[in-house]
């Protein structure tokens, strides 16, 4: 449960119902990614200057040509992988800030969350450790591998685009698992990777856009 931050102003308890009350015109229905958003104080991911501009609607720089995706898309794609249903053991590649991470903390019994770029890394490992989010574990590692000794997981999430549907991915989800992953370099769709006794079945979504997958640390 994250510790309760109240902001003022642009970051005030009543600025991000506005967001609860936009992401459910935008279509999303399941409550419980909706209070997870709501309990998400999304000014302490982003630089200070940005922060009257944290609960719009858009994605913002964090510093390594990174970006702190928009609210309806990290919505979007947990309320996907969820599927109404409680998640034991998610895997998140590209933390980032750490936001969507905290964001799968009340969501999920135990989040895992990989980030390649070590100041990124450093910085939203302390940042959740500051709001107390024991269930999340952040690794320095190349993402585009997974953890395959902690798999399998119920869900999986990725935050930057992948050239392809990654198999490795895929085979360290739980049968009855879900994957959303945005594909494609020039043109990005997110795709739902779904898994039960019979195989893989691969659904295109929407269209999206993302910073790129890219391999090993930095």
């Amino acid at each position: 449960m994250i510790a309760k931050i109240n902001g003022i102003g642009m970051t005030s308890q009543r600025t991000r119902m506005r967001m609860i009350e936009r992401l459910r015109e935008q279509g999303v229905k399941d409550e419980v990614v909706l209070a997870a958003m709501l309990e998400t104080p999304r000014h302490l991911f982003i630089d200070e200057a940005l922060a009257s501009r944290a609960y719009d609607d858009v994605s913002l720089p964090i510093n390594y040509n990174q970006t702190i995706s928009q609210p309806y898309i990290v919505a979007r794609m947990i309320e996907i992988m969820r599927n109404g249903k409680q998640l034991n053991r998610v895997l998140e590649v590209g933390t980032g800030c750490g936001y969507q991470a905290a964001v799968l903390s009340p969501v999920a019994k135990e989040v895992y969350t990989v980030e390649r770029i070590q100041p990124l890394y450093e910085r939203a490992r302390r940042q959740l450790r500051d709001l107390k989010l024991r269930n999340v574990s952040v690794r320095y590692a190349d993402g585009t591998a997974g953890l395959p000794e902690l798999g399998p997981f119920d869900g999986i999430i990725m935050a930057c685009a992948a050239p392809a549907l990654s198999a490795v991915l895929r085979e360290q989800l739980a049968v009855g698992g879900r994957m959303v992953i945005p594909v494609g370099m020039q043109e990005q769709w997110l795709y739902l990777v779904e898994r039960d006794e019979r195989g893989f079945r691969e659904t295109r979504l929407e269209p999206v856009k993302f910073v790129p997958l890219l391999m090993g640390k930095a």
